[in-house]
Order: structure tokens, then sequence, then C-alpha cells
């Protein structure tokens, strides 16, 4: 691309790209990553490092990407649900070029797809590169996953809270990840150390392994907000979404990708896949909110605003806003429950409209309701339900 002088000028190429580039159309996400390559296998991504991802915005920048990848000879197939491609230092150096009129900026106001290219073009021209190391990956649509590169760029979506929890489509994603060796933040094959095993042990350059899985660290990818704390890196898989506020102490929690919480939480339990809890509410120590394949007959949960999972207690059902599961009770689909008369009342002042009537119920014809404490009589056994008569609060301090 020749050099572009002013911002008309530039927008006068991105309309020339989108209208004379055939069947042409903006991706719904898109970005530029350092990929860790296999080390036996070269050719296999096992990792991709996004500095930053663009989920349906900068419709130009992608416009400029697809152009200069055309100047390298590479054709993007628009019809396609995700294109990955190899860049070098030609193909940030036609970037740049489109990117001049903005090159001014100071580097803090600069565009972030500018500052990934003009960082990476120095870095490059300074260190070279391997060959596939730099890719760019776009998303058309919200498919199931193929690539390592759009697995990851979908799992950034979602930890960046670009989207909202369960709400893109991640299959595929099992399929597409390899299962590797962790260490130090750095993928490492598992053929790779199983070929090697003498001579990396012999010569004391085995690596230390900190874990085996498909899924990388939240706290290798993401730097959370400044009031949220993570005590274990372990505790938080890469994919899940963390609001601002939210503590995640070491011990029993865990949170899985696709799952996490959309406000200030305490988490000391597990929130397994698809699950969300709301803001201001406290999964207790132990406490297990199940996932789509643990028992819920495929139903993903969502506990509400200021709720309370004590300790080492089963949620299986959703939950509305305000309830309470007391300390080692599990209350799941088929659970029965007793509601007495009166309580149930309570129960319909503060869930208009609902139409339940009985004294027996089964854990699934409450699920959504607000103001639920469940409780279990210690005496009989019974699992009943009331109205719960106490606000749960968060210590402010701590959060």
């Amino acid at each position: 691309m020749e050099v572009i002088q002013t911002t008309d000028a530039f927008k006068a190429l991105i309309e020339d790209i989108k209208t004379n580039t055939p069947n042409y159309r903006d991706p719904l996400a898109f970005g530029i990553c350092r990929v860790d390559l296999g080390q036996l296998n070269v050719d296999k991504s096992l990792q991709a490092t996004y500095p930053i991802i663009n989920w349906d915005e900068n419709f130009g920048s992608a416009a400029i990407f697809v152009r200069a990848l055309q100047e390298q000879g590479i054709e993007v197939d628009f019809s396609a649900t995700e294109v990955v491609c190899n860049i070098n230092l030609e193909f940030l150096k036609a970037c740049l070029n489109a990117f001049t009129p903005y090159s001014d900026e100071a580097h803090g106001d600069a565009h972030k797809n500018i500052q990934v290219v003009s960082a990476l073009y120095s870095q490059i021209v300074s260190n070279g590169m391997l060959e596939g190391e730099f890719k760019v990956c776009f998303i058309f649509d919200d498919a199931p996953l193929k690539s390592v590169e759009a697995a990851y760029l979908k799992l950034y979506a979602i930890s960046l809270a670009k989207v909202g929890l369960r709400e893109i489509c991640l299959d595929g994603a099992f399929g597409a990840l390899p299962n590797v060796a962790w260490s130090n933040g750095q993928p490492i094959e598992l053929d790779y150390l199983r070929e090697f095993e003498i001579e990396l042990k012999l010569s004391g350059e085995y690596p230390h392994i900190d874990f085996v899985d498909k899924f990388p660290r939240f706290l290798q990818h993401i730097i959370p907000a400044d009031n949220t704390r993570i005590l274990d890196t372990s505790k938080v898989r890469f994919g899940a979404q963390l609001a601002a506020g939210t503590t995640v102490m070491p011990g029993a929690s865990y949170i899985n990708f696709n799952a996490g919480t959309t406000g200030v939480s305490m988490v000391e339990g597990r929130i397994s896949s698809s699950a969300i809890v709301g803001d201001g509410s406290d999964v207790g120590g132990g406490a297990s909110i199940l996932g789509v394949l643990s028992g819920t007959d495929g139903n993903p949960i969502s506990v509400g605003k200021n709720c309370l999972l004590g300790a080492n207690s089963v949620c299986g059902i959703p939950l509305g806003d305000g309830c309470i599961i007391d300390a080692g009770l599990a209350i799941l689909e088929g659970t029965k429950i007793g509601i007495y008369p009166a309580e149930l009342e309570k129960i319909k002042e503060v869930n208009k409209g609902i139409g339940i009537e009985g004294e027996i119920f089964k854990g699934k014809q409450l699920a959504h309701l607000n103001g639920l404490h469940f409780r279990q009589n210690s005496l009989t056994g019974e699992i009943t339900a009331s109205r719960s008569t106490r606000e749960v609060k968060l210590n402010a301090e701590l959060h």
C-alpha cells in the first residue's frame, strides 16, 4: 500500500477495499497474535497470545489487514467461518503506510491496532521472527471452532467481557486446543517430552511442569481490575469472566471457562462451566454450582444477586435474587422440597405472577425464584424452603 497522507484518504481506501474486494464482509472478530509453535511439530499452534482483540468493532483496521494480505498474495476466504493467515514484515509495513495519518498521535492515544502493528514491526526488525510465529485471525461467523487461534480469540472475548457469558459458541474448542504441558506459562508438546525425556533429564534441563491441560490459566493472558483478587493462579481457567470486585480465595474455589461473576462476589467454592454468579453473592467454602454436564439435565445455572451458598452446599437449579442454601445442603432439580402454606404466600409476594400450588415441590419447579431459603430439619431430615428473612451482604472492606 502507498503511504496514506490524510484521514480522508484513509477513509476512501477503506471504502475502496470493501467495494472492490469480491464477497467482502466485515469480520465478527479479528486480531494479530503471537503463536507458540510445537517443539516437534513446528507447524502446530499450541497457544495464541493477543495483545488486543477486536470484537464487532474497528472494521477499518480489518479492511487494512485484508488488503495487506492481498498484497502478499494471500486471499481471505470470506465464505469461511474463520480464517488464519501468517503475517510478515511486509504485511506490517503495508499496514503502517495505511495508518500514517494517525502515526503522530501520542503512543497512549494511538489506536490499539496501530500500536500492535508498530510495536511488532519494531520487534521483528530488531529480533527477527520464526516462520508462522505471528498471525492474523478473522472470525466471520459465531460457529464451532476449528483452530487454536480462533479458539483463543473467543476465550479472550469472554475473559475481557467483550461478550457475555454463554453468549457465543465454543463448540469445537476441546477438539481445536491441544493437550499440552505448561511450564511458566509456556506450552510444551507432550510428545516432545516423551521423545527427549532421557536427554532432558540427564542434562538437568527437564522443565518444571506446572500443569497439563488444553486451557492456560486466566492470569497468563488477562490483567484483572484493580479491585479483583485471585489468590491462587490455578483457581481460574482462561475463558472465565470475573467482574471487578470479585475475590477468588484459595482452597476449594475454582472458576471454569465460560463461567464467572457479573458483579462483586466472594468465591470460595466451585463455579462450573456455564455457571454465572450475580452481584453481591457469596459462594461459600467448598460450595459447588453444577455445570451443564454435572446433573442439571443440560440446563445452565445462574445464581442471582445477593445470594449465599453455604459451605459445602450444592446448587443444581438456577436461583433468583436473595436466596440462601444452607451449609451442606444439596438442592438439585429432583430434590423434594416442602413449603408450608404461610411461607408459600410470602414467597409469592416477592415473585409476582408465579402459579405454583401445593406443599411438596421438586427443585426444578422453584428455579429462578427470588427470596428462597433452603434448609434441612435436623430432626426429621425434611428439606424445606421458606421466605428468606435476611439480606446477604458482603464485607465492603474486602472487595
